[in-house]
């Protein structure tokens, strides 16, 4: 596996730092696919850092702030090491319910009180609201985060799943490291009007649902507490048509000597070098399967081939439910 002295890192945007080209997602570290290993997530993230991983991801709603105090725990002796990316916002009740977002200015800075804490740490590399939160004027969300990054708590701000539009306008009010985005080979809807912004900006890709979320992997749902029993993509008929994709882009893998996991990684790594992969690895192993991705080199050809044999417009089923597809700022 490449080392992490060979690698070339990736700059978040123009203003961002350089980070590691595949950052690790923890979200699922925390219940959200199922019971997850505590000791093994610990694992993974030392690991992680011990392979070059530089920037790891989180929110403060993941397993209602069970994530964050996990990633404390973690990083006890290894903070100076990473970057911290947290989203913030999302409101949730205590039987787990989604309630809405909050993006107000007070709302932000009482949220990154509660997630210093959590953390353990004196500044969140990273701070980013989860969704656009329709009532609140995204000038007011980056103006209160630009504050905190005045106030020395803060040092860059991101976005999350936001359209062509708020990004011009958060962009106005202070400089954009990174927009954090699902984009696979079988969620390419950002191709068309987002991305082209970001370059014009300056703006980076943190892609997460890079596997979409397991299903390019071959992944299957972990029991009721899953939340991949809530996307369209994993009822049983379009599952069913999806996997036939998967079976095509496992034999195109097998045929250069790889994982399926690790060609729709690379897929996406060699889309632009300013993308950077959010990998929701729970376990080293999975982990070190994805890392061996940055080994794979795949060139313009290879890249239009796998896209001709899993074309995005075959996929069955939309990324979230209709309501979720409804309210995202970054499908309108």
């Amino acid at each position: 596996m490449t080392t992490a002295s060979a690698v070339q890192l990736r700059k978040l945007g123009r203003s961002g730092p350089a980070v590691f080209p595949i950052a690790l997602g923890c979200m699922g570290m925390s219940g959200m696919y199922g019971p997850a290993d505590e000791p093994e997530s610990l694992a993974t993230i030392h690991a992680a850092i011990d392979a070059g991983v530089t920037l790891l991801d989180t929110g403060d709603f993941y397993g209602m702030g069970h994530n964050e105090m996990l990633l404390g725990q973690a990083l006890r002796f290894f903070r100076e090491r990473v970057l911290i990316s947290v989203k913030f916002g999302a409101q949730r009740g205590p039987d787990g319910a989604w309630l809405g977002y909050d993006a107000r200015p007070a709302a932000v800075k009482t949220a990154l009180a509660y997630s210093l804490k959590r953390l353990g740490v004196d500044h969140i590399d990273i701070y980013r609201p989860a969704r656009l939160d329709p009532n609140v004027p995204i000038e007011d969300t980056i103006g209160a985060i630009a504050d905190m990054i005045k106030a020395g708590y803060v040092r860059h701000i991101g976005l999350s799943e936001v359209g062509p539009e708020t990004i011009r306008r958060a962009a106005a009010v202070h400089p954009v490291v990174d927009l954090q985005i699902e984009y696979s080979l079988i969620s390419r809807s950002p191709e068309s009007k987002i991305l082209p912004v970001l370059d014009e900006l300056g703006i980076a890709v943190t892609a997460y649902g890079v596997l979409s979320r397991g299903l390019l992997s071959g992944s299957s749902k972990n029991g009721p507490g899953d939340i991949r029993n809530r996307f369209p993509r994993f009822n049983t008929e379009n599952q069913a048509q999806n996997q036939k994709l998967v079976a095509r882009l496992a034999e195109i893998a097998a045929g250069k000597g790889i994982t399926q996991s690790q060609l729709a990684i690379a897929w996406v790594l060699a889309k632009n070098p300013s993308i950077v992969p959010v990998i929701g690895a729970r376990t080293r192993t999975q982990l070190g399967e994805s890392l061996a991705a940055l080994d794979v080199a795949l060139t313009s050809k290879d890249v239009a081939a796998v896209e001709a044999a899993i074309p995005a417009e075959a996929i069955a089923g939309t990324r979230y439910d209709a309501h979720q597809m409804l309210v995202l700022d970054s499908e309108k």
